[in-house]
């Protein structure tokens, strides 16, 4: 490929690593394709961002492909990963420190199975106060960070296809086909809580955007390797 394909436009599929931000990674990229073919200047941007401390599927835009961007962003996405239960943390992830521990003895496969059809269909969720979702002009994590507290809406989101795949308590793994918007962190500290319990996400991984696969996708450092050879 040449520095015009990529100012043209091309669809990336990389396999996010853990701890890597979504901008991190396209900043990685830009720098290099820019390196790579002398280019001053390229838009290249992500279609849907993933925790660090999540892995898997990030689809990258470059030049004008990027017009595209909502486009993906929109489709259906899956995940895999993994709930621990019996603990709460304030981000609902392992960025943050367990706060309240609960019982697990009452919980059972049967019970397990059972609460995940709470979750199918359309659901009002909250997102986590760690979250990027602005509100009056901050980002709700910036504000969380300090210590402040501010009133989050529910909001609409998809849930066609929830189940448990392993039990080995108190650790769970699941997998989640779910519309835009939905917050895995959000759907373990709910699906906690209606197990009468409380849950945390120990680890995700982003499966499939849409019919983009991660099985498709290649590691950053493949890219760069592969964009020497160009």
């Amino acid at each position: 490929m040449t520095g015009e394909d990529y100012k043209n436009g091309q669809v990336l599929l990389i396999d996010k690593p853990l701890e890597w931000t979504s901008f991190q990674v396209v900043n990685k990229l830009r720098w290099h394709i820019r390196q790579r073919f002398d280019i001053k200047k390229i838009k290249v941007g992500h279609a849907g961002t993933l925790d660090p401390l999540a892995t898997g599927l990030l689809i990258i835009c470059t030049g004008k492909q990027t017009k595209q961007i909502n486009e993906y962003q929109g489709q259906i996405k899956e995940y895999t990963g993994t709930f621990t239960l019996g603990a709460t943390t304030p981000s609902y992830d392992l960025e943050t420190e367990v706060d309240q521990t609960f019982p697990t003895e009452h919980i059972s496969k049967e019970l397990l199975n059972e609460t995940t059809k709470q979750f199918i269909g359309k659901i009002q969720q909250k997102p986590p106060i760690f979250s990027a979702i602005k509100k009056d002009g901050k980002r709700l994590y910036e504000l969380a960070r300090k210590g402040e507290t501010t009133e989050i809406k529910s909001r609409e989101v998809e849930i066609s296809v929830f189940e448990i795949t392993k039990i080995d308590l108190p650790k769970v793994d699941f997998r989640v086909i779910c519309s835009k918007g939905t917050y895995i962190r959000s759907l373990a500290f709910d699906y906690g809580k209606a197990l009468s319990s409380g849950a945390h996400l120990s680890t995700l991984r982003r499966t499939k955007i849409g019919d983009y696969d991660v099985k498709k996708a290649i590691s950053i450092e493949n890219f760069i390797k592969d964009l020497e050879v160009e």
